[in-house]
């Protein structure tokens, strides 16, 4: 069985040999670029620790891990147009270094790219790892657009909002285990199973994203903070921060959401002073801690013995303890 390290290894190897076009440099720089930027590779790793896990040989899951990687970089670019994100893991983002329809097309460019390498996985595999690959690409783009809608909601409420994370992040992280399960020739509800380890392990993980854009270090965290504040993204703490905070508060942070002129440093500390007042980054630390339980419950229902289930669970505590 392969260490963490040694399958970050070959997914790193993996990547540094993808074909890069030369021309037209506008197109292909960006995406090299891109693919140069590291970061943590979570999901093509949890493909690669499924596999494996399940006794499979994950060396046959690296096509399936490296598109996923693609693809989840593609929405990276897009996002970060969207948000009008600067920073992306301490560099500059595709359309802040280029422009914005650079980042665009370069994008779209590796959503392809992602489907050609995919299409490199085993042929008897290959019909059902397309399923839940194309499923996985509409509904992160649903989420997405429940992002943008939520912007200019006043209707927005802690459900729907789990559901939008679910759909824009989780469903990334299931799928790239169940992909790793259908590689290793589970039945259909182990790999069920799995995929709902990852979307509760995902929204843990995406609620943890929240607490860290608002109260994290940039340094650490790899882009500015206050992003969400900034875009007047509802997040799980501005939703609960309204359920818990008196009415003078309540009324000031629905202000401050509304305001788009307002100086951004001085909007950010001033609804950071709001959530620290109603107790924002406890309530959100229970429901991380929530969502994790559940999607251990999932992983104890598969039944495998500690040794292969040790990188998982490795990986999965150190994605819910990151620094702040």
């Amino acid at each position: 069985m392969f260490p963490i390290e040694d399958l970050q290894e070959k997914i790193t190897h993996s990547i540094s040999q993808l074909r890069v076009y030369d021309e037209p440099a506008g197109l292909y720089e960006p995406i090299s670029y891109t693919l140069g930027l590291g970061g943590k590779r979570l999901r093509p790793l949890l493909a690669l620790i499924s596999t494996q896990m399940f006794g499979g040989d994950p060396d046959k899951a690296l096509p399936a891990a490296i598109a996923i990687e693609i693809f989840h970089n593609f929405t990276l670019l897009h996002d970060d147009i969207i948000d009008q994100a600067p920073i992306r893991r301490g560099r500059e983002t595709v359309y802040k270094k280029w422009n914005i329809n650079t980042a665009i097309l370069s994008g779209d460019t590796m959503f392809a790219i992602a489907y050609g390498e995919l299409a490199k996985s085993d042929p008897d595999k290959l019909s059902a790892l397309m399923k839940v690959f194309t499923k996985t690409a509409i509904e992160v783009c649903e989420g997405q657009q429940y992002d943008i809608d939520f912007e200019e909601s006043d209707d927005v409420d802690i459900n729907g909002y789990i559901n939008m994370i679910r759909l824009k992040t989780a469903v990334l992280l299931a799928a790239s285990l169940k992909i790793g399960a259908i590689i290793a020739g589970v039945p259909d509800e182990d790999a069920e199973k799995i995929y709902n380890f990852g979307e509760n392990l995902g929204i843990a993980f995406q609620l943890q994203d929240d607490l860290l854009d608002a109260f994290g270090n940039e340094a650490l965290f790899g882009k500015k903070t206050g992003g969400d504040i900034v875009s007047n993204k509802k997040t799980f703490l501005y939703l609960k921060a309204l359920e818990c905070a008196d009415k003078d508060d309540a009324e000031k942070l629905k202000s401050l959401y509304s305001n788009k002129s307002q100086d951004e440093d001085q909007k950010i500390k001033e609804v950071l002073d709001i959530f620290r007042r109603t107790g924002i980054e406890d309530y959100t630390g229970k429901a991380i801690l929530e969502y994790y339980n559940k999607s251990m419950g999932f992983l104890r229902q598969l039944k495998l013995d500690e040794n292969a289930l040790a990188p998982l669970l490795k990986l999965s505590n150190g994605m819910l303890n990151r620094n702040y």
